[in-house]
């Protein structure tokens, strides 16, 4: 009697051949580091909107501190620093009059750091003169 199995057909038990392990691998490979490539890119994302976030704030607060001031600014620019979230950002503003004598228009933008050619965030507010 032989070795058949039930449908008279010899089977034979055989693994993965050495081609079929490697192709496996190299797509593993490749999908690994798309993967890694694309956590890469998020947490690099998250930095820059967090420091955009940052710098917004920076902004909003050097508007409500000239908001806030008694004495009403005088056209020209105006640079400086501020320190937020253990790092100092570099602030300027634009104050320009309007039409109305009594309100003057503040363009401030905010840098990471003072070479940065581009500003994080600029925002366009208006103060009022004190009475």
């Amino acid at each position: 009697m032989n070795t058949a199995g039930i449908f008279g057909a010899r089977r034979r038990a055989h693994g993965f051949t050495l081609i079929e392990v490697l192709i496996a691998l190299a797509v593993l490979a490749i999908a690994l580091s798309a993967v890694i490539k694309g956590v890469g890119a998020n947490a690099n994302n998250a930095a820059h909107l967090r420091d955009r976030m940052l710098a917004h704030w920076v902004a909003m607060n050097k508007v409500a501190e000239l908001q806030a001031d008694t004495v009403f600014p005088a056209p020209g620019v105006t640079t400086g620093t501020m320190l937020m979230a253990e790092h100092e950002w570099t602030w300027q503003v634009t104050v320009s009059p309007t039409p109305n004598a009594t309100i003057q228009r503040l363009d401030v933008e905010v840098r990471s750091r003072k070479e940065d050619k581009q500003p994080l965030d600029s925002l366009i507010a208006y103060v009022g003169q004190p009475q």
